[in-house]
């Protein structure tokens, strides 16, 4: 294998990992407040894809739709938790899981009749001609999914740790009962989470499309891997969910280099089953939060 080849694979690698990082965020952002894994998350995010394809399709310019699809996603993010999620706060988080498997087929047949079944594609925000960097080729969405990975995790660090919000969101991670004691709204931070993680997830399903196209059945595998990267880093932590997500992409694409592209999809749950055995807190495990 040449350089231009190993670095190539890299970059390819680096595009997935961001994605798969933006996904893993909202796995941990729900978590962090319920102790909740939502697998309704991957579906979230073919959602935004989608919805921005229909709207750039309806004629709306295409930062419009990226915007109107954010809004899409987050209204039903915030009647799902509204609906379901909140109804059952009471009952213990395995009806909360079933209640999120439940809204993922539910989402992935709407998409299936509302769309089709067809992968459809979306414009390049910049342009899709190559950058060339030693001899490889960057797609320029990439830097738009890289940087938007960066400022997301940036923001999400400020508002935690600055904000009377974000501390009262950590409170509540650490310690429903003794946060509820203290005025905190439980009620109003699991749907704060559930909104950001929402708007989170659109915004990864936005700029993935002019990438690899979106289909309503892309929600399930993109849903496992950002799982996969947030056990990697670190369940409740959002720089670790960061690094398993670009450490998760940049194994798979020298994994289809080094071995075969036919197991690109099978590195991510070896790497998951490999976690689970061997450190199941994560990478960054002894900086996350245990729920009461």
């Amino acid at each position: 294998m040449t350089f231009e080849q190993l670095l190539q694979y890299i970059f390819s690698g680096l595009t997935s990992g961001s994605i798969y990082a933006l996904t893993a965020l909202g796995f941990t952002l729900i978590y962090n407040a319920t102790g909740l894994i939502n697998f309704a998350q991957g579906e979230l995010v073919m959602l935004g894809g989608l919805s921005a394809v229909g709207l750039y399709q309806a004629g709306l310019p295409l930062p419009v739709a990226f915007l109107g699809s954010l809004t899409i996603v987050l209204i039903v993010t915030v009647l799902f938790q509204q609906l379901a999620i909140r109804p059952l706060l009471s009952r213990g988080v395995l009806a909360q899981v079933i209640a999120t498997v439940g809204a993922s087929l539910a989402l992935r047949t709407a998409a299936m009749m509302i769309f089709g079944r067809e992968a459809l594609p979306l414009p390049a925000f910049s342009g899709d001609t190559p950058i060339r960097i030693f001899g490889a080729s960057l797609n320029p969405q990439t830097l738009w999914v890289v940087g938007s990975t960066l400022l997301i995790v940036l923001a999400l660090q400020l508002f935690y740790r600055r904000t009377l919000t974000g501390k009262a969101v950590r409170a509540c991670a650490v310690n429903p009962l003794a946060a509820r004691l203290m005025g905190v709204s439980y009620s109003n931070v699991v749907l704060l989470s559930f909104a950001v993680s929402g708007a989170i997830s659109a915004a990864a399903g936005v700029m993935i499309t002019p990438i690899s196209f979106m289909t309503y059945s892309s929600g399930a595998l993109l849903g496992l891997k950002g799982f996969a990267a947030a056990a990697l880093g670190g369940l409740g932590n959002p720089v670790g969910a960061v690094v398993g997500g670009v450490a998760l992409g940049i194994l798979e694409g020298l994994g289809v280099g080094l071995v075969s592209s036919g197991y690109k999809d099978a590195i991510a749950f070896v790497i998951l089953l490999l976690v689970l055995f061997l450190r199941p807190q994560g990478i960054f495990g002894g900086k996350a939060v245990e729920q009461e």
